[in-house]
Order: structure tokens, then C-alpha cells, then sequence
């Protein structure tokens, strides 16, 4: 077997000895390619080839060999593969944070549902999120001060803003406060970010009552902020509260986390990457999945009009929101614990009432179990919170998980920048490309 014509440069003979070779029949196999192919490739430097020593042949370093082909791949037709991921595809970031999977959702290998339901506060998970170690004892955040008064930013907004809409007002006000923002050493940016997740707890209230958020700051907890915020008098409200953030502290790359991904690999500062998550949130196909839940309960008005209302939806085609999960085709582990939280601290209220109706119309019609967005929303009913504290509380649970994905998407270093598949035009029926 011939090797290929051509002067040898040293480079292309150099690899380490614990590099695997193979021939050059298994080379031109791998790559789907003749080996005059393989051989031009050899010349220009795309794969080291190392002589057989008492022969004439060659010996081709596999590596090399996979690399190309996952650029040739890449494309090729292959790269519908790649489209495909990004739509609820294959997994296209290495990632330690979370796992969602048949067994449930874990952070960092410890179970999501078992560290809420067993009462680990929100801090300890954020902490174990961000550092890969859950806190031996009870961690404490200090209580920052407002960066302005509230009732500046209170006169921006209309009243009855929602409240992740003032969140999304209130990061970039934050950020551009913060002159050393852009200096990122890790202990630094967690620094930053407990002081941000304290902000979003207490400033909740700014839009319709900003008198509480200094009060709200100078609770303990993010829990204790947010239940002083929304001015809830329900005694276990910090208890239930904190279970909530837990459950929805990560769940993987979901749009909002894989924005502030996108951000972060660009270098932009901590802000900027939850002004981004924030903004993605807002979609109502993303955060706006509560906001339905919370119509389609006002909708059904009384508990004996539920069953009712769901016939009539699924009878116009339309879908009932808050039930069924592409990633857990047997149920949503995280909603059970919400929703045994809402019935156990105030089963008697109407808005518990009428959840739990709601949810024995769907099984009953033999539909999907309820998600997240459906438990959040009966537990904020049940504690008497206002209008867009589902997507709220999720926006502030989930933070914690925006921030794990930014300090890792740091630590891998590399700009998150997808190649477009380039389509002709459509064209109108009939018509000519002009």
C-alpha cells in the first residue's frame, strides 16, 4: 500500500504515543471517503499520519479522523441533527448543574423533590448549585440595602405592573449601579449574586406598594422577603414559599437558562445574563404558563363549574393550561409537594377549591397529570398572594439556577454561536424568484 505523494512536513508525523491509529482501509471507512480522499486530506494538514515501522504503510490518528467527520457532518445533511436539538432534541451542552431524567430532577446529584420537601432552605440549594458542595450549616446572606429609594422606580411603572415585569425594570437599574460588575472571579460573582436574589425576593412589591421592600430586604431569608412583601399573613407562608423556590431552583436548559447561557458566553456581566433570562421568561409559551393557569382558574369561577368548562375547552380544541410535560411523560414530580403544600395549609379556600376540582375533571377525562406551572399557582392561591405570584415565584426560584449556568458556561469559556442551515425563500403559489 502506497503512502501519500507529497513531501512530509514533522508535523503531520507527530502524535502522542497514547493516541489511537488505525489503517488507512479503517480511515477511509470512518470518514465515508476514498482513500485518494483521505490521503489529500493528510497532505493539507486535516490528518497526521504516522509511518508503520517495517513497512510501507501508514498508520492514521483517530482523532483526527472523528474531528473531521463531525465537521463534515456538521455540513452536511447532519446538520438537521443539530436544528433538531435545539427543538426538544439530543442534549448540545455539557452541563453539571441539573438532570432531568426518569428518575426525576436532580441538582448536582441530589434530589430536587427530596431537599424541598425535607425543608433545605432555598439559600443551601442556591449555594449547591452554584458551588457543587451543599452547605454543612445553614447559610446566611446578608441584607443589602436598596440601591435607590423604591418609590423612584414605583413612579416608572404603572400601577398593577406585574411583578416580573418590575423585576425586569429593576436588574438593569442594579447593574448599572455596579461599577465593578464586569470583574468575575468566582467568589466575587457569588457575592453578587446573593445580593441580586435578595433584590428580586423583596422588590416584588415595588410596583404597587414600595414601602415594603426595605422592610422585605431586612428579612432573613429570600423566603421570609418574599412572604413580608406580598404582605401574606398565613404563618407557614416562608415555609411553603421556600419549598417552591427549591422546586423551581434549575430544571436543565430551558429557554430562559439557556438565554442567560447565550449571554454569558459573550462575556456579558451577571445583570445583563438575568435581564436576558428575565426577558426570555416573559414569552407567555415560557413564565406565561402560570398567568394562564391563573385565567383558567377565574374562568371556572366555582368548583362545581369545573368539569364543565374543561368539556367545553376540549370540545372548541383548545388546550387546558398547566397539564402534561415533554419531559415527564408519567407526571411532573415537582407538582405533588406544591400541591399537597396548598392543600395543607388552607384546603378550605376557594381558590384551592376550585384547583383541586380542576385537577379531578382532567383525570378523570383521562389527560395528562398537572405540571409545575398548575402547582405554583394553587400554592400562591392558597396563600392569598396576588395576581402573577406563580410566574414570579418562579422567576425568583429560578434565578438561582441562572446564575449556576452562567458561572459554568464562564468556567467552559467558549462563545455559544450556532450556524444557520441557509433555505431559499418561499415563494407565493404561482410566482417566480424575481
Amino acid at each position: 500500500m502506497s503512502r501519500p505523494k507529497g513531501g512530509r512536513s514533522q508535523s503531520r508525523f507527530d502524535h502522542r504515543p497514547e493516541e489511537e491509529l488505525v489503517t488507512a482501509a479503517q480511515a477511509a471507512a470512518l470518514l465515508g471517503v476514498k482513500r485518494a480522499t483521505l490521503y489529500t486530506y493528510v497532505s493539507r494538514g486535516l490528518v497526521r499520519c504516522v509511518p508503520e515501522r517495517g513497512t510501507k504503510e501508514n498508520r492514521y490518528v483517530r482523532s483526527d479522523l472523528e474531528r473531521l467527520k463531525a465537521r463534515h457532518d456538521a455540513r452536511a445533511g447532519h446538520a438537521a441533527v443539530a436544528s433538531g436539538a435545539l427543538r426538544w432534541g439530543e442534549p448540545v451542552i455539557d452541563s453539571s448543574v441539573s438532570r432531568v431524567g426518569a428518575e426525576g430532577l436532580a441538582y448536582r446529584g441530589h434530589s430536587a423533590v427530596t431537599l424541598a420537601v425535607e425543608g433545605r432552605a432555598f439559600e443551601d440549594v442556591a449555594e449547591l448549585l452554584w458551588t457543587g458542595t451543599l452547605p454543612e450549616e445553614a447559610s446566611r446572606w446578608p441584607s443589602p440595602e436598596p440601591a435607590f429609594p423604591p418609590s423612584e422606580l414605583a413612579k416608572l411603572l404603572p400601577r398593577g405592573t406585574p411583578p416580573v415585569a418590575a423585576l425586569s425594570a429593576l436588574v438593569p437599574l442594579l447593574g448599572a449601579r455596579d461599577s465593578a460588575r464586569f470583574a468575575s472571579p468566582p467568589e466575587q460573582e457569588r457575592a453578587r449574586a446573593r445580593r441580586l436574589l435578595r433584590h428580586l425576593s423583596a422588590w416584588v412589591c415595588v410596583a404597587n406598594a414600595p414601602g415594603r421592600v426595605t422592610h422585605a430586604l431586612n428579612e432573613p431569608t429570600v423566603a421570609q422577603s418574599l412572604a413580608r412583601a406580598w404582605n401574606t399573613r398565613v404563618k407557614r407562608a416562608p415555609e411553603l414559599l421556600n419549598r417552591a423556590l427549591v422546586l423551581c431552583a434549575d430544571h436543565e436548559l430551558n429557554v430562559s437558562t439557556f438565554t442567560a447561557r447565550v449571554a454569558a458566553s459573550s462575556s456579558a456581566d451577571l445583570y445583563a445574563c438575568l435581564s436576558a433570562a428575565l426577558a426570555a421568561l416573559s414569552g407567555p409559551k415560557h413564565g406565561g404558563a402560570c398567568d394562564r393557569v391563573e385565567a383558567l382558574l377565574v374562568e371556572v369561577g366555582r368548583p362545581e363549574r369545573a368539569a364543565e368548562v374543561i368539556r367545553e375547552r376540549l370540545r372548541r380544541g383548545e388546550a387546558v393550561p398547566g397539564f402534561g410535560h415533554q419531559l415527564y411523560p408519567d407526571g411532573d414530580p415537582r407538582t405533588p409537594p406544591l400541591v399537597e403544600a396548598a392543600r395543607s395549609v388552607r384546603p378550605e379556600t376557594p381558590n384551592v377549591r376550585i384547583a383541586s376540582a380542576v385537577l379531578e375533571a382532567m383525570r378523570a377525562a383521562g389527560h395528562p397529570p398537572p405540571s409545575v406551572d398548575f402547582g405554583l399557582v394553587m400554592l400562591t392561591g392558597a396563600l392569598g398572594l396576588p395576581s402573577g405570584a406563580g410566574a414570579t415565584l418562579f422567576a425568583v426560584g429560578r434565578a438561582a439556577g441562572w446564575v449556576a449556568h452562567v458561572l459554568e458556561q464562564r468556567e467552559q469559556g467558549h462563545l455559544l454561536r450556532p450556524r444557520a442551515r441557509y433555505v431559499e425563500p418561499a415563494h407565493p403559489a404561482g410566482g417566480r424568484a424575481p
